[in-house]
């Protein structure tokens, strides 16, 4: 980590929401509590992309779980990261995994996992997890809360 003073690009600024994800630019700030063990988790309830071959909306409830190594992630950029998914086309398979990859490349948590799950389309849900590795040795990690899609009833 660099000692150059943290510049954000979004906190206190006005921010316009990135054309695409790649556009997306993420802020990290250091780690106030280096060494210490702890997981960080980001709830995303109202997440959206678009289906790649249909071009309709996809819905799913994002749960970002992760353990800080020398840096966090900013809220405000991840927000807007996030949102630049609203006209971008993927699978769920890939737009799950693409984020938790690029957030584990540039921020280099201890440990980070990612859940989504994703709102039915043609008659079934498709839930996708996946971890950066096998989660440390005395990490607190409470269930992500939320429920298998279970319909109407």
């Amino acid at each position: 980590m660099s000692d150059t003073p943290f510049q954000p690009r979004h906190l206190g600024q006005t921010s316009a929401l990135p054309a695409s994800p790649a556009e997306a630019a993420l802020d990290y700030v250091p780690n106030p509590r280096t060494g210490a063990l702890y997981l960080v988790r980001f709830a995303a309830p109202e997440f959206t992309s678009l289906c790649p071959v249909t071009g309709q909306p996809d819905f799913a409830h994002l749960v970002i779980d992760y353990a800080p190594g020398e840096t966090i992630v900013e809220s405000k950029s991840l927000k807007l990261f996030l949102g630049a998914f609203r006209n971008h086309a993927g699978f769920h398979e890939d737009v799950t995994v693409g984020i938790g990859q690029r957030l584990c490349a540039e921020m280099r948590p201890v440990w980070l996992r990612i859940g989504g799950y994703w709102y039915p389309r043609g008659g079934i849900p498709i839930d996708v997890f996946w971890q950066s590795a096998a989660p440390p040795a005395g990490l607190w990690m409470p269930d992500q809360g939320v429920a298998s899609y279970r319909g109407r009833g």
